[in-house]
């Protein structure tokens, strides 16, 4: 992936974060309604985090490698 590429991936993975971040706060504080869904929706923020620090390691790799 060029360094163009690791950066809109990035963007939209930070925006994807953003709501998955907000998605579990919402839930923390209806709680205890739903808690049901706590394993769903943290295992969804872990997903896209985990997936947005690869993409932050990459698009470094990618800038040090072009510098």
């Amino acid at each position: 992936m060029s360094v163009e590429e690791l950066e809109a991936k990035v963007k939209k993975l930070s925006m994807r974060s953003t709501t998955a971040k907000m998605n579990l706060h919402d839930l923390s504080e209806e709680l205890p309604t739903d808690w049901e869904k706590i394993p769903e929706v943290a295992a969804q923020t872990f997903e896209v985090f985990s997936e947005l620090a690869a993409a932050r390691k990459a698009l470094k790799d990618a800038r040090k490698a072009t510098a």
